[in-house]
């Protein structure tokens, strides 16, 4: 019988179907820079997006829970086969898997021509079926302590659901399921993160000359979980109550004292360490945001979702995990070229061009120009990353700044 790794090697499929990394991170990378243009020229326009929802549901939808879930599936099929100690999920089934997210994508672009509940079908349809491929693997290789990935999926799978039953019904941009979606991305960015980014910063500290270390996990960073997970859950059910801004600033002010403990300042010499606590730091300040949101100028409501944690935390870290992962799987050095730089400031220039809205509000200059910046970064990660993509790992690391 083969091994795992001669059964790997004699795959004859499609590159880019022989790893679930390639085909999610590339189409997420991808859709986040075609969203991103579609939804500015139809404002450019004065025109909506071509689908039954309005086009600021649609816009949130499809960066919360479209862009999302391919990261999320690429991330969870590239990471399962270390925890069960099988063969990667690849070929026909990855390619059926990419082609109902793509399904999902287009579906929802274009459901005013379309019955609206296929649409929906469509589309919440991915994270189903990514559960069972999923709860197979792990059935399988009897890795029963891994069975609570499935929860977060159908807790995902039901803010989804949440969010096009509320954007049919009155408005899914201030309905609780868009704000379930978010909080439940922050919260795994939260607890994945906390282990990661101390984690890749110590190795990569370990090669430096001597200096602080990163905390290691310990009671403070699980309090510190604890009432950021309060926070949350008051702020997605009851955002308007007396006890939404106070609890947003406790989580703030804990989650900037728990990046303090991880010596983000030390690995600004590698950015492929560095933008991932950079991206955490925007989970901090989008607590904050939610605190002070009285005092911004452009902010009306506790209920509206704060960019901080959206492009902010979301789009940088997620894009973090897409590059580092990508390099990883492929063969390549863990350290980041001038292109993977570059990708990193476009992003995080508009990211800060956004979030700098909600002090000048109705700047649309400002806007544009924070959607173009994130509209080049990530198409530049999709096109400069396709080598990875569509080629077999590489054996001999090849120039790539």
């Amino acid at each position: 019988m083969k091994s795992t790794s001669e059964q790997r090697r004699a795959y004859n499929g499609p590159i880019i179907f022989s790893l679930g990394f390639r085909p999610f991170f590339f189409g997420a990378g991808l859709w986040a820079a075609i969203a991103m243009v579609l939804w500015v020229v139809s404002l450019a326009a004065g025109l909506d997006v071509p689908s039954h929802l309005s086009g600021v549901d649609w816009h949130l939808h499809e960066f919360v829970f479209g862009y999302t879930s391919a990261v999320i599936a690429g991330f969870l099929l590239t990471a399962v086969p270390n925890w069960t100690g099988r063969m990667p999920v690849m070929g026909w089934p990855v390619a059926a898997l990419a082609g109902l997210w793509l399904t999902g994508r287009m579906a929802l672009l274009i459901s005013a021509y379309l019955p609206p509940l296929l649409a929906v079908a469509l589309d919440l349809s991915f994270i189903a079926v990514l559960a069972l491929i999923i709860l197979r693997e792990i059935v399988a290789g009897k890795n029963w302590r891994n069975l609570k990935v499935l929860m977060i999926l159908a807790f995902i799978g039901g803010a989804n659901g949440l969010f096009h039953y509320e954007a049919i019904t009155s408005a899914g941009f201030d309905g609780t399921g868009i704000r379930a979606g978010v909080a439940l991305i922050i919260m795994l960015i939260m607890v994945v993160g906390g282990r990661i980014i101390p984690s890749f910063t110590r190795n990569w500290l370990m090669r430096q000359p001597k200096g602080r270390l990163p905390a290691p996990m310990d009671g403070f960073d699980k309090a510190i979980m604890v009432a950021s997970a309060v926070a949350l859950v008051v702020w997605v059910a009851m955002p308007e109550s007396a006890a939404t801004r106070p609890l947003a600033a406790l989580a703030g002010v804990l989650n900037l004292v728990r990046l303090s403990r991880w010596a983000g300042w030390r690995t600004l010499a590698e950015p492929l360490v560095a933008v991932l606590h950079i991206g955490f730091f925007f989970i901090p300040y989008g607590f904050l945001t939610i605190a002070a949101g009285d005092l911004l100028p452009g902010w009306f409501r506790a209920s509206q979702i704060p960019h901080a944690f959206t492009a902010g935390a979301i789009g940088l870290v997620t894009l973090a995990m897409l590059t580092r992962t990508s390099l990883g799987h492929s063969g390549r050095p863990l350290a980041a070229s001038k292109t993977v730089i570059t990708i990193y400031a476009l992003v995080l220039l508009g990211v800060l061009t956004r979030m700098a809205g909600e002090f000048l509000p109705d700047v649309a200059p400002l806007l544009h120009a924070a959607a173009t910046f994130w509209i080049l970064g990530f198409a530049l990660f999709a096109v400069s990353f396709i080598p990875i993509f569509f080629k077999p790992r590489v054996q001999k690391v090849p120039n790539l700044r």
